[in-house]
């Protein structure tokens, strides 16, 4: 039987669907951790099944360091609009341009590997997987820019 008050909280926690919260819960004996790993575990599944999927929608994002002396924008993909629209998705890009000011990288392939500034126990790589599980598409990271006053 499902614990109500751990779904709210897992639900909470992940945003993930109250489905998916449900059916980690349900595998896991009602045990958070046990589920949070079978959602991340589900994450990088979903991710990889969906990988190939077209991304033609989704939105440019930028931030500026309060400096004025660090800025960057990023190009972030989805596969439709109504996901692009969702104030979630709109908050990872938000976050993901933070970090591409904050942390220098040279590659994308360098940048999603870098430890989230946030949560520093998570990449960027798996801070996308995790937004591919919450809305159930495709979600990438096509371009990054980043300048510093002077270069």
């Amino acid at each position: 039987m499902i614990d109500y008050s751990k779904l709210k909280q897992l639900r909470s926690e992940t945003q993930v669907s109250f489905s998916l919260c449900k059916k980690a819960l349900e595998e896991s004996d009602n045990d958070i951790e046990k589920s949070m790993k079978l959602l991340k575990k589900w994450g990088i599944e979903k991710a990889e099944k969906k990988a190939d999927r077209e991304t033609k929608a989704g939105g440019l994002f930028s931030y500026i360091h309060h400096n004025k002396k660090i800025a960057s924008l990023i190009e972030l993909q989805s596969e439709t609009d109504f996901v692009s629209g969702n104030d979630d998705f709109k908050k990872l890009g938000n976050e993901i341009a933070m970090q591409a000011a904050s942390v220098r990288s040279d590659t994308l392939e360098e940048f999603l590997v870098q430890d989230y500034i946030r949560d520093p126990g998570k990449t960027i790589d798996n801070l996308i997987k995790d937004a591919i599980l919450k809305f159930g598409e495709n979600i990438k990271i096509a371009r990054i820019l980043r300048w510093e006053l002077g270069e």
